[in-house]
């Protein structure tokens, strides 16, 4: 017995093994798809409602400023001061108070540049490239923290931990309290063109000056929230900003022929700006298209000015979550009012140097205008009262009320189609940001996607809009298909320095889901009004991705679990095949019908090679015919009385209604399909008819809930069906369209020719070497005539 028990344990102890390693090692993919997302999902509290929604019991921090900073233009330097206001509205004392000190990310020490991973030295690096790798070694643009005091002017005892600062507090700050503190700091500017990282200067050589477009210049309040405490995520480079809403009032000071533009609200018009400058942003307001501010000439003949001292522009802005400026003598400026629905005027303008014309005056105003409208439907009209576009080295970045974005024309004033969409493009991107996620607040540290997906969904809206055809390069299924494809990739849930196709995860692939969701899933009407509800509940609030999963579920009343399960926590792809289609009608019983049937079909079956090559065979039964019998002749599905009878029979049995349906001329076809790509998906299906007709027949994803490897459909028509085609107008980024036909389709392609390659020639290579040679060292006849200095001397 005992030998008995001690065996068993072992089995047991061997499959528990067996089985717990399976488990362990099957990925999330292997999981049903559509099992209830409430398991992933932190659960709904006072502070966030099940609905997704803020709770009644819903909290945020808030950090007020006030900044002075100079911008040394000679040193690209930054030196600063500022003052914050802190209000704790969480129900916790703090002891300690973390900020961001994001400029540390520019020192060789920081934790972005140790984790760096080599680059491939055995490929070609560029000159730029390894000018770049060169400054981030030795460039020293962290902050340098100057005094920490209370607002008594005692100093405050702080310490660094890579790009995050901690303040000790004296006493702790209970729940609903507020303090004040101060900082003094300076930091070097880094140059954009080697260490962009959304931040940065650009020298222009041909003219000694300079672009500044500012960022991350200041120590900023970490965010404090119900779902995590403080953000403790320090900064790589990547994931982007969590922050707190505050209002700004910050003062800078650069030289007296520098223009500036910043988040908010010039307080000092009439001390920095010319009368004329005035004169023509007033009229700007009310145009009925953009407006110079500062001209192309002006702009030119200010950049060889020379400063005769130092003046201070003083901004002010409300309820934003961070403040960026941009400061040169290059800049020509436009402007243009555009009236909202509440009777508010809002400016849009842009800044940009000579160097981006004539692209810049066409088409950078116009596309913030264009955003503000868009956006503003699909969301909520634009909050703030200035959206600026800036021209610089930054490629594209957003701010409050101002962002950064790159492209220009050639040096001659021409531009390829690229540029111009680039740009058209980079300005709604970054424009777009306003609402995601500097008023719709998520975590962009934590989920990238949470901002940028979003925000290039709309602007793939936006983008349609502008003009047809327009080449959105986010968006549109077919275009995902190739990373979703791929080995390489991660779900979109994966914080934002984990990933590995940055691109095509935090942006290309959300945008896609939900324009799936808007275009298939949903349609247009359920989808918008869900996300505007999305929209206005968070509209200056921090959202998690929980909050915006059961605000599109709630709004719509369609349980979205298996999308948000698929798209968003697996890397599988669509992929959905049809297998086969069966071809059914009812058996009308009657023998006339249903053996003449059979008959059509038994003699339309071919025949194999050995009964058609005997065909010519001379046979006994004609040598002999009184070989044949009855059975000779004899054919089973000729009818017999017996049939006739037995049909009779059964047509006394039925009522009207059963005995009209052996008439009915109906078809019952079965399609089989079978998910290879794993994500399940609506089946959508176009059916070709016998008659030259066509139809469309869309199936919900919830046909995969009991089997989500395959799946029979059932069709019912009057109408014979030809052919079907799987997804025809490409919604649901199906990743192999070749097994979305039936029948199949024949694949047509080129053989492209190519002429006979030769083998090189070592030895003949090396005879003409040594020709050359031979060749360089013979004199000319010049020298050969000439006497040397020996011989004459």
């Amino acid at each position: 017995m005992a030998a008995f028990l001690r065996t068993r344990l072992a089995l047991l102890v061997f499959l528990g093994a067996l089985f717990g390693s399976a488990l362990a090692t099957r990925s999330s993919n292997d999981l049903d798809p559509f099992r209830q997302i409430d398991s992933r999902l932190p659960s709904p509290n006072d502070q966030r409602t099940a609905a997704g929604g803020p709770g009644h019991e819903y909290w945020q921090q808030r950090a007020d400023y006030s900044i002075a900073i100079e911008l040394d233009d000679e040193n690209q330097h930054i030196v600063g001061s500022e003052t914050i206001t802190y209000h704790n509205n969480s129900p916790d004392s703090l002891r300690y108070l973390w900020l961001q000190l994001d400029a540390n990310l520019f020192t060789p020490r920081s934790h972005s540049l140790q984790t760096s991973v080599a680059p491939n030295l055995d490929s070609e690096m560029s000159y730029d490239y390894l000018r770049a790798l060169l400054a981030k070694r030795e460039f020293e643009g962290g902050f340098q923290i100057e005094r920490v005091v209370d607002e008594g002017g005692a100093p405050l005892h702080w310490a660094v931990s890579d790009t995050m600062m901690r303040v000790d507090l004296p006493q702790p700050l209970a729940a609903g309290e507020s303090m004040s503190f101060g900082i003094d700091w300076n930091h070097a500017i880094n140059d954009a063109k080697l260490m962009g990282f959304r931040t940065g200067f650009e020298y222009f050589e041909a003219d000694d000056n300079y672009i500044y477009e500012i960022a991350q210049f200041y120590p900023r309040m970490a965010a404090y929230t119900d779902y995590a405490g403080w953000q403790n995520k320090q900064y790589l480079g990547r994931g982007e900003f969590t922050l707190e809403f505050g209002d700004y009032e910050v003062s800078i000071t650069v030289p007296t022929d520098h223009v500036l533009a910043a988040t908010g609200v010039l307080q000092n018009p009439d001390q920095v700006l010319k009368p004329v400058w005035r004169e023509r942003l007033a009229a700007a307001e009310v145009a009925d298209k953009p407006q110079f501010v500062i001209t192309p000439d002006e702009a030119e003949a200010n950049e060889s000015s020379t400063p005769d001292g130092k003046q201070t522009w003083v901004f002010a802005a409300e309820n934003v979550r961070d403040f960026a400026f941009a400061s040169s003598r290059k800049f020509i400026w436009d402007a243009w009012g555009r009236p909202q629905e509440d009777g508010r005027t809002v400016m849009a303008m842009s800044y940009y140097p000579n160097e981006g014309e004539p692209l810049w005056s066409q088409y950078s105003t116009q596309s913030v205008a264009h955003t503000l409208d868009v956006y503003g439907r699909v969301s909520f009209p634009y909050p703030y009262p200035v959206a600026i576009s800036v021209n610089g080295k930054i490629g594209g970045m957003e701010y409050p009320m101002i962002c950064f974005n790159g492209p220009r024309p050639e040096s001659d004033g021409t531009y390829r189609e690229a540029t111009k969409y680039g740009l058209i493009t980079v300005i709604i991107h970054e424009v777009g940001h306003n609402w995601f996620p500097m008023i719709v607040n998520s975590d962009e540290r934590q989920w990238t996607w949470m901002d940028e997906g979003l925000n290039s969904f709309v602007q793939y809206l936006a983008e349609q809009e502008w003009e047809a055809e327009y080449p959105s390069r986010w968006g549109s299924p077919q275009k995902i298909v190739g990373y979703m494809k791929s080995a390489k990739q991660r779900p979109i849930m994966t914080g934002s320095d984990s990933l590995h196709q940055f691109g095509n995860n935090a942006y290309a692939k959300p945008a896609t889901a939900l324009n799936i969701l808007r275009e298939t899933v949903l349609g247009r009407d359920l989808f918008d009004f869900a996300f505007r509800e999305y929209s206005l509940r968070w509209k200056f609030k921090r959202p998690t991705p929980s909050d915006l999963f059961r605000t599109l579920e709630d709004a719509s009343a369609v349980d979205l679990d298996w999308f948000w399960n698929g798209w968003f926590y697996t890397t599988n792809h669509t992929d959905i095949a049809i297998d086969g289609l069966r071809h059914y009608t009812i058996d009308s019983r009657n023998p006339d019908i249903a053996k003449a049937e059979k008959r059509e079909l038994r003699d339309a079956q071919p025949k194999n090679i050995s009964a058609t090559r005997n065909a010519e065979l001379a046979l006994r039964i004609e040598a002999y015919p009184e070989l044949l019998d009855f059975y000779n002749s004899y054919d089973e599905l000729d009818v017999t009385a017996d049939d006739e009878e037995a049909f009779v029979k059964l047509l006394d049995k039925l009522d009207g209604r059963d005995a009209k349906l052996l008439d009915s001329p109906l078809n019952f076809y079965v399609v089989d399909f079978s998910n290879i790509g794993g994500l399940v998906m609506p089946i959508l299906l176009e059916l070709h008819y016998t008659d030259g007709t066509t139809s469309e027949l869309r199936i919900p994803a919830e046909i995969w809930r009991r089997s989500t490897d395959s799946v029979s459909k059932l069709i019912i028509s009057e109408r014979e069906i030809e052919s079907l085609v799987l997804d025809p107008h490409l919604e649901t980024a199906d990743g192999n369209l070749d097994n979305n036909y039936f029948p199949r389709q024949i694949k047509h392609g080129k053989l492209r020719l190519k002429g006979n390659s030769k083998r090189g020639n070592p030895m003949r290579d090396a005879q003409k070497m040594r020709g050359r040679d031979d060749s360089d060292s013979k004199p000319t006849s010049a020298e050969s005539s000439a006497p040397s200095k020996g011989a004459s001397d």
